[in-house]
């Protein structure tokens, strides 16, 4: 099956509660939360209270996305405020293999992402570590943004790599999800679809939820 992940980077700060419930009721599987710190990525916004806040409102695992330097310093304040899935970049993570060991310590699904321009093959040592593999699809920092094709190889890539070496992990694709991208990333081999603009971004949030959903989960590979 698909996993549809709105990411409220694009969502009504003001109206936050009432669109979580639209998408909570029209097909969202996770909430994804995009944390940046304005160091590792150009843009500043979310801490541990707006999960805390998420926690409240709604009954959806959170899958929180750390674009931030020394994520290792935050993972227990996050896994507390009640993140599901905490991931890191292994760009950031000099220490990876004890940062994915220190996240499942506090309870959470562990995932580790690359940019686009970093090596699929960057991952090879942990990927019988984590539950969740992130491929950006665009650079990190601002919502909106047009996708990388060659983000497609990139999925193909790990996905063979799951499949060679009989490991078990959610494939997610973040940045440029949209109906034009949604099937050809499900053919790819993506399981989890972040949308952000193409969801919140919307006049109707309801259809947009229903739309991804459905191509996506027309053709997406089972686990």
């Amino acid at each position: 099956m698909a996993y549809l992940a709105p990411s409220i980077l694009s969502a009504d700060l003001l109206k936050l509660e009432e669109q979580i419930k639209i998408v909570e009721a029209n097909g969202a599987d996770f909430i994804h939360v995009d944390v940046m710190d304005g160091n590792f990525v150009p843009n500043i916004t979310f801490g541990p209270v707006i999960v805390k806040t998420l926690k409240k409102i709604t009954k959806l695992p959170l899958d929180v996305h750390l674009m931030i330097i020394h994520p290792e310093k935050f993972i227990e304040e996050f896994a507390k405020a009640g993140a599901s899935i905490i991931t890191v970049h292994q760009e950031t993570c000099p220490h990876l293999d004890r940062t994915i060991q220190q996240i499942k310590e506090f309870g959470c699904k562990a995932g580790v992402t690359i940019n686009p321009s970093t090596p699929v093959n960057n991952l090879d040592l942990v990927l019988s570590k984590v539950d969740l593999v992130l491929i950006m699809s665009v650079n990190p920092g601002f919502g909106g943004q047009k996708f990388i094709p060659y983000s497609l190889d990139k999925i193909e890539e790990i996905r063979m790599k799951r499949e060679m070496e009989k490991v078990d992990f959610l494939i997610e694709v973040d940045g440029g999800v949209n109906e034009q991208t949604a099937q050809p990333l499900a053919k790819a081999g993506v399981d989890v679809f972040v949308a952000g603009h193409a969801i919140f971004g919307q006049d109707d949030i309801a259809q947009a939820c229903i739309t991804i959903k459905k191509l996506t989960s027309s053709i997406v590979r089972e686990i």
